[in-house]
């Protein structure tokens, strides 16, 4: 939710028009109508929500995968249209999308059919490229749960227009809301200050222009990867807006940085909370495994930060995350509360954060436990169970039935959860076979394999070799070394044909590091040592182009895999470390 006061109710950015073919004369009239109240937001919000309407990243995930074409016309097509049809508003139609388009070529097609206009444009208008971005400013929150970002835009012809994004933090750093006014960022500023308290705990931040540049987009990026897309009154109709006005920044910025909560950290956090008045008389088995979630939910979903607590992060808590997330039963599940109430009045008073914000942050614990407690003890999907769900492989009220209801029949038939968690660790290490035979023995410091390798492609095995032996020096350890070692030694062997193939070294030796990484949980929010990022910047490739090469790396090897949700993952117990392999071993062990 955007905070309050940030949106000033005199600043309409205007109502967003879906149009096609068939409403042209409607269209044509609406341009007539914005040109001539001489105001530059008018007919920009017109042509943004024009080019909204039709973007493909509102479809469904699954429509643009199978291809499915939309009823409407693109904007590819209604550009063509704008460019066939001469008329000063059509004219004027194709400057906006010239500069508001997201897409390069439809922005050069426009203004190729520019050039054969005369019609007289305004000076704003005509000279839309020319505008500049001088101004940044963000508006943070203590307790984190999101940002506003604010843009000062010059118009040609000495219009002004201010931008306000809202990224919100605990939806993953997502523009959730944006909305752009008229008029100076001073002016805008005063307004918003005017209708926020004193004591309302906001920091107004000066932003270097490529660092606003780099949020924005970035935000805006992982906010079109959500489905369904987040909709307000006036987003996602300003997104092209907001877009064309972010690319007028400069680049370079680094974007937000996720601060890295290290195990040394979690534990000194945990050694400090049970030492404390706070946490002293908790002190026990069950609330330091419970810590641990808490610090697992703190450190890596929201803005990343285990001590920053709101009433937000609550509910997301214990509305839905522990009774998703956590699988264990109700009586253990039941401490979360107390011990989060005890944590939260540790973490505010080690951040300073005021006694005012303490009190609405614990009201809320008050609020959802009853929720909470009823939830736990109700039948629900959780772990893998509940990400299934998630993906659409059953259908949680076929299984349970509608628990407002409380219409559940014990004698129904229940979702088989020890079935499937059996079936999904089967498929982590290659079958059922593998799984009762897994050991928790460490990896030995193995040399390469060389008996097999065929002799025309040994040269660029080595380049390879030599790669992954540095990034697991470097990163990793000898277990990990040992899994790339025989790892690569496979993919040489049975299927050499990729080392004879012009490729880079580099980009294959990141591919066996991402499989191996992957296959052992390396990356994973609760045990993972590091992020693929982190990985990828040892070897300076993007994701994208390593996740490529690995597909074609494993084909023809024989190498077990499993396609765990359309991620082909290593499936073989020579090639995990025994760390993965222990915890394998302590989930097969809570099914029995």
């Amino acid at each position: 939710m955007t905070p309050p006061g940030t949106r000033p109710g005199s600043y309409a950015a205007g109502p967003t028009h879906r149009a096609g073919p068939s409403e042209e004369p409607d269209l044509i009239r609406a341009v007539r109508r914005r040109l001539a109240t001489r105001e530059p937001l008018d007919l920009l919000a017109e042509a943004s929500s024009l080019v909204a309407a039709v973007d493909p990243r509102r479809q469904s995930p699954f429509d643009r995968a199978s291809h499915e074409v939309s009823k409407g016309p693109s904007l590819d097509e209604l550009t063509a249209t704008f460019a066939d049809v001469d008329l000063p508003e059509t004219t004027a139609l194709l400057a906006a999308v010239a500069q508001l388009a997201p897409d390069e070529l439809v922005r050069a097609r426009a203004k190729r059919a520019l050039r054969n206009r005369t019609d007289r444009l305004p000076g704003w208008l005509e000279h839309l490229g020319e505008a500049e971005v001088y101004r940044a400013v963000a508006m943070v929150h203590v307790l984190g749960d999101g940002d506003n970002h604010i843009l000062a835009v010059r118009l040609p012809d000495r219009h002004e227009l201010t931008v306000i994004a809202y990224i919100d933090h605990n939806l993953g750093t997502v523009v959730k809301d944006a909305f752009v006014v008229p008029g100076s960022m001073a002016d805008v500023l005063e307004v918003m200050r005017a209708n926020i308290d004193e004591d309302s705990d906001v920091e107004w931040q000066e932003l270097a222009l490529q660092e606003a540049r780099a949020r924005i987009v970035e935000a805006m990026r992982k906010g079109d990867m959500l489905f369904p897309p987040l909709e307000t009154e006036t987003w996602p109709a300003c997104q092209p807006m907001v877009e064309w006005i972010a690319r007028l920044l400069p680049e370079g910025g680094t974007g937000y940085v996720r601060e890295e909560w290290s195990d040394s950290a979690r534990r000194q956090l945990t050694k400090r909370f049970f030492s404390s008045p706070e946490g002293s008389r908790l002190d026990d088995r069950d609330h330091r495994q419970l810590l641990e979630s808490l610090l697992w939910f703190g450190a890596d979903y929201g803005p990343g930060d285990p001590m920053r607590w709101s009433s937000v992060a609550v509910e997301i808590l214990l509305v839905n995350w522990i009774p998703r997330k956590i699988v264990a039963d109700a009586e253990f599940l039941a401490k979360a509360p107390d011990l989060l109430r005890s944590f939260i009045r540790f973490c505010h008073t080690e951040r300073g954060i005021r006694s005012e914000l303490t009190v609405q942050t614990l009201e809320a614990v008050d609020l959802y436990e009853p929720e909470y407690q009823r939830v736990i003890r109700s039948p629900r999907p959780q772990g893998p169970a509940a990400l299934l769900a998630e993906m659409g492989v059953f259908d949680t009220d076929e299984l349970w039935g509608d628990d407002e209801e409380d219409d559940y029949d014990d004698d129904e038939e229940e979702f088989d959860y020890e079935t499937v968690m059996r079936e999904l660790l089967e498929d982590a290490v290659g079958g059922p076979s593998n799984l009762r035979k897994l050991n928790t023995k460490p990896l030995p410091d193995e040399k390469f394999q060389w008996a097999k390798v065929p002799d025309d492609v040994r040269e660029r095995v080595a380049e390879v070799l030599a790669i992954c032996d540095s990034c697991c020096d470097e990163l990793l350890d000898v277990e990990y070394r040992t899994a790339c070692r025989r790892l690569l030694a496979r993919i040489a062997t049975g299927n050499p044909d990729v080392f004879r193939r012009r490729g880079r070294s580099d980009t294959a030796a990141a591919a066996v590091c991402l499989l191996v990484g992957k296959a052992n949980d390396l990356f994973s929010a609760q045990r993972g040592r590091m992020s693929i990022k982190k990985l990828m910047e040892h070897f300076g490739l993007s994701q994208g182009s390593v996740s490529q090469r690995a597909g074609s790396l494993v084909k023809g090897t024989g190498i077990p895999l499993r396609d765990r949700y359309r991620d082909i993952t290593l499936a073989s117990p020579a090639l995990l470390v025994s760390t993965r392999r222990k915890h394998i071993l302590e989930m097969l062990d809570r099914l029995t």
